[in-house]
């Protein structure tokens, strides 16, 4: 096995015994860093959360939150990890350690019971303690006290406290004894991180470049090639041996499979930091969004300027598995109920595929073909997700799932209508997720919408015609008669929504 040099808590170290399918979660407990604990591996609760260090710009690094079980270590090499330990000052010859400001205010209000889920929790809160934007100004009038937002439905769901934390930083940590209260208030109570704190201060540099890697070991190979050449030229290699090659960003899906199904691809390709894989350009007629941008990344950088992925983000998953989780990975998985298909379908998107020696842009109502089938060769990539503008007058995602936040949907909906200045529809796409093999548009029901009044009575028909789209099916989520209704109620949900003109009561 190659060696790989990985800073943990400040101390760089080099390691050669490590699996390529080693998670990293079992790296850093195999060398007595024991904060991080393991509950569900499968990212959803937060147990297992460390702090990694990420850029933040050219010349700037943020502390970014992610869950320890799922990605590999060795996709870790050359790069820095702080762990619960880290965090504050261990005892030495010249007193006691000192608690970190957020360890301490856990301690002091009472955040911990069994103290299980606390290391996570602790490194869920330091990332948002250190969050270059958090500030009390920040906090919008309305939210000093600390209740939950009110006012649109849609709107950014974030619970801030007077400090301008965002409680929503914790969506993806569970407490397993209740004790939810103590820790938001233990949120509420971090003031600004001193000028003097270490971590802080290694805010204001560069964050570590990545390094190409190449860890063999137990039957598997793991690489991460310096170039999207190099890339190409693994893919190459592994189909004329005739090897499953993977390709991985944040491994939020991978790392299920390995941990759950006990899956060991042969060879891991690492993609997340290519250079052109990370590109995010604005321009008047679309977006680009590069497939190996985690989804944190994209909202911050996107700054609203899509409504409708404003809706998608805090119903994706948690922020910590945002802050790994791609475009390109959600997509190229094929699920047919994975979050961001039907918004990308509804805001018009397409896929650029890239091969060696060229890329095409293939709308995504035509990538699909089967289940988790889709009309990639396997000599392409996906590198980046392009979404057409002007964006429509009127749009909404509605996620359908048994909790509000981190779960999987029973059914998504999202809606994109354009609406002329007579209120006329003059453009409707409508993507749908849960309801078929594969991610689809509701055609018919866009047909009864265009080229009619934007009414009640136009909504009531095509929503009758909803209720009809794709071929639900009955599963431990739910009934294919209540996906049904929720694709029918959806439509009318929508447009109650809708702002003025005046809307037609809904009886």
């Amino acid at each position: 096995m190659s060696e790989i040099q990985l800073t943990i808590n400040g101390r760089q170290r080099g390691f050669s015994d490590v699996s390529p399918h080693t998670r990293l979660l079992d790296f850093l407990r195999e060398r007595g860093l024991t904060g991080a604990k393991e509950g569900c591996a499968e990212g959803e609760c937060g147990a297992c959360a460390v702090l990694v260090a990420r850029p933040d710009g050219t010349d700037r690094t943020r502390w970014t939150s992610i869950n320890a079980c799922l990605p590999p270590a060795v996709a870790f090499d050359g790069q820095e990890v702080v762990t619960s330990e880290g965090l504050g000052t261990a005892p030495g010859p010249r007193g006691p350690g000192q608690l970190h400001p957020v360890q301490q205010e856990m301690a002091t209000r009472g955040g911990s019971q069994c103290g299980y889920c606390t290391p996570g929790f602790v490194c869920a809160m330091a990332a948002e303690y250190y969050r270059p934007e958090r500030s009390a100004a920040q906090a919008p009038e309305g939210e000093q006290t600390g209740t939950e937002v009110t006012g649109e439905e849609h709107a950014a769901d974030h619970e801030c406290g007077p400090n301008g934390f965002d409680l929503h930083a914790l969506s993806g940590n569970l407490c397993r004894c209740t004790g939810y209260r103590p820790i938001r208030d233990a949120a509420y109570a971090l003031g600004q991180p001193p000028e003097t704190d270490l971590l802080r201060r290694r805010q204001h540099e560069p964050a570590p470049e990545p390094v190409r890697t190449s860890v063999e070991g137990d039957a598997a190979r793991f690489v991460r090639p310096g170039t999207l050449a190099e890339l190409f030229d693994h893919l190459d290699r592994a189909r004329e041996d005739g090897q499953d090659a993977r390709l991985v960003a944040g491994a939020t899906d991978l790392g299920v499979e390995v941990n759950i199904r006990h899956v060991r691809p042969p060879l891991v390709l690492a993609v997340d930091r290519l250079e052109e894989m990370r590109t995010l350009r604005v321009e008047d007629e679309r977006i680009e969004i590069g497939a190996g941008l985690s989804l944190s990344e994209v909202e911050r950088a996107l700054d609203h300027r899509v409504p409708l992925l404003d809706q998608l983000f805090p119903q994706f998953a948690s922020r910590l598995i945002r802050n790994a989780a791609t475009f390109g990975g959600n997509l190229g998985t094929g699920s047919p109920i994975g979050d961001s298909a039907p918004v990308l379908l509804s805001l018009g998107a397409s896929v650029v595929l890239a091969s060696r020696d060229a890329e095409r842009e293939v709308p995504l109502d035509e990538y699909y073909t089967g289940y988790r089938q889709s009309v990639r060769r396997p000599d392409e990539i996906i590198r980046a997700v392009r979404i057409p503008q002007p964006l429509a007058t009127h749009a909404a995602f509605y996620k359908i799932a048994k909790r509000r936040f981190d779960d999987i949907s029973s059914v998504a909906v999202a809606i994109s209508v354009h609406v002329d200045d007579d209120a006329a529809v003059t453009g409707a796409r409508i993507g749908l997720g849960g309801v078929a093999a594969t991610p689809i548009r509701a055609r018919e029901v866009e047909e009864a919408l265009v080229g009619q009044p934007w009414s009640l009575e136009t909504v009531v028909a095509a929503a009758a015609v909803m209720a009809r789209q794709g071929t639900p099916i009955d599963d431990m989520r739910a009934s294919s008669r209540y996906r049904s209704a929720m694709l029918e109620q959806s439509l009318l949900k929508f447009w109650a929504q809708q702002p003025a003109p005046a809307q037609e009561v809904l009886s």
